[in-house]
């Protein structure tokens, strides 16, 4: 059967795949989101749901305040007697040559928890990742960051073993490898197979130019030979590749005996990767002098199906109504920085309830709930209940990249009355559209989002039947990492805020969320 790729869609880089039995799982890295590291289950590699988060106290994950495109990056899943254990980077800094790295270790019976506490490992590089030896022996490996100008940034992988009875590294950090002439290696995983330890690299940095590399040693210290078939996949270059941006891999058997690579991907319009980094699945083959290799072709181009040797129905679910009767916010929605509850986010009789937060350029306590946009061709849509009493009290509905960049059909109040408008921010350039004056006797007001490729436009009804246009069609193309100034590692998120920027108490009633994919 062939399963089509990506297996994950919208906003899921840095896939962690992992098997347990018959339950395979893939994490994935959620930077300034929150909760922190999304784990998805399968029990066929081609359903998917996500199953929990790994990071949901915010009294032991505290991103307040943290920069955009830091956070939570590349968490590495992996499986030990009986635990799961979960190593993950807070990236705090992500200024010229620093970062302030730091890696901690968490472990649950359960991905459903409970988690422990976080333990703390290295500050010296991200990416961290644990590897469990057959003699029982645990090993981190993480790349390195050099932070002198006239360096290599990207300093090498180092191996440090880790002692899980007393919770700390035992010894010192050994660099096993610098990577291959590529360059920028991240992203370090360890597999063992047929006596050979592989060490498998994210390279090329995380834009077109991504792909993931191999090299292998008898030890686990190395020394650490190239893949003479290096890149194992890359996207660059490769006439009719459909998945852009492929790498930061890693490699497992499946229960069938097959061997599977779960990598990130892209599906860019005009080079704009808007869904942001996605996750792929790629069958895998091992050659006759011991490396794997992608089995569909010779060329490293990552396909956009891949075949499992037995037949399942590929659900598709292209709807998500939310009325919030059963009191709970779905896991597919998400806050920044913090919890709901920090956030002054809460369901109410049948409702959703968001205080009023500092405004959606802010990097503290923002009111704003949103989940990822997983389709070229997707509406989200939601009735709000909002009495604004000045210009400082706004809600509505977002088409949100980070604080810098996104797309907000607003409510506020002015001397004439309530009013709605769009505004417009790309890196930190403001516009709004002409205003519309709603009626005082008018309670609920119906907004909606209608994404179309690189075309939005938003929409508005005071009845629930009859739409509006408001605002100009937008440019989608700018809720990317490529069009966005400085990094940009996340993806376009749909969701909802309600601000007080005048402090005097303000709430917003949201009675549904329907969000709608049309491809």
């Amino acid at each position: 059967m062939l399963v089509k790729n990506p297996v994950l869609k919208g906003f899921n880089p840095d896939p962690s795949l992992l098997r347990v039995g018959e339950d395979y799982y893939i994490a994935t890295s959620t930077f300034e989101w929150f909760p922190g590291v999304c784990i998805h289950h399968s029990k066929d590699l081609v359903n998917w749901e996500i199953a929990a988060y790994a990071l949901t106290d915010d009294t032991e994950l505290d991103m307040t305040g943290i920069d955009m495109a830091c956070g939570i990056w590349a968490p590495n899943l992996t499986y030990s007697e009986g635990l799961f254990y979960l190593a993950y980077t807070i990236v705090y800094t992500n200024r010229a040559r620093y970062k302030d790295t730091f890696n901690f270790l968490v472990t649950a019976p359960s991905v459903q928890g409970p988690w422990s506490k976080p333990i703390p490992l290295s500050k010296s590089g991200f990416d961290p990742s644990i590897f469990h030896d057959d003699d029982g022996r645990k090993y981190l490996v993480n790349m390195t960051i050099d932070h002198r100008a006239d360096t290599i940034r990207f300093s090498g992988i180092d191996v440090q073993e880790y002692d899980p009875k007393n919770k700390v590294l035992l010894g010192n950090p050994v660099r096993v490898s610098r990577g291959t002439a590529i360059g920028t290696s991240e992203g370090p995983n360890v597999m063992k197979h047929n006596g050979y330890y592989y060490l498998v690299l994210a390279e090329g940095g995380t834009e077109f130019n991504h792909c993931a590399t191999v090299l292998r040693s008898k030890s686990i210290w190395g020394p650490y030979a190239e893949n003479p078939h290096n890149p194992i996949i890359k996207s660059a270059g490769q006439e009719n590749c459909q998945l852009a941006r492929a790498g930061h891999a890693q490699v497992i058997q499946g229960k069938d005996g097959n061997w599977y690579m779960a990598h990130l991907c892209s599906r860019p319009i005009d080079k704009c990767s808007i869904l942001g980094r996605e996750t792929a699945i790629q069958n895998v083959e091992w050659t006759a002098d011991g490396w794997f290799k992608l089995s569909k072709n010779n060329q490293s181009m990552p396909e956009i199906t891949f075949e499992i040797p037995y037949d399942t129905e590929q659900k598709i679910d292209k709807s998500a109504f939310v009325d919030f009767f059963d009191g709970k916010i779905p896991l597919d929605y998400m806050t920044l920085r913090k919890s709901f509850t920090s956030n002054g986010i809460s369901v109410k009789k049948g409702a959703l309830l968001i205080k009023g937060g500092a405004s959606v350029m802010s990097k503290y306590f923002q009111g704003l709930l949103a989940r990822r946009q997983q389709s070229m061709y997707c509406d989200l849509s939601t009735a709000m209940n909002f009495e604004p009493r000045h210009l400082n009290h706004i809600a509505g509905l977002l088409v949100y990249y980070n604080c810098d960049n996104h797309y907000y059909l607003k409510m506020t109040k002015d001397d004439k009355g309530k009013l709605l408008c769009v505004s417009s921010l790309v890196n930190m350039q403001l516009e709004d559209s002409v205003s519309i004056y709603i009626e005082d006797s008018i309670s609920i007001i119906y907004l909606k989002a209608e994404i179309r490729g690189k075309e939005l436009q938003f929409y508005y009804s005071t009845d629930s039947v009859n739409y509006n246009k408001i605002g100009d069609i937008l440019d989608m193309r700018n809720i990317s990492d490529e069009r966005i100034a400085g990094n940009g590692f996340t993806g376009s998120m749909l969701g909802v805020n309600c601000s007080d920027c005048q402090g005097d108490g303000i709430e917003a009633e949201f009675l549904y969320l329907d969000y709608k994919e049309y491809e």
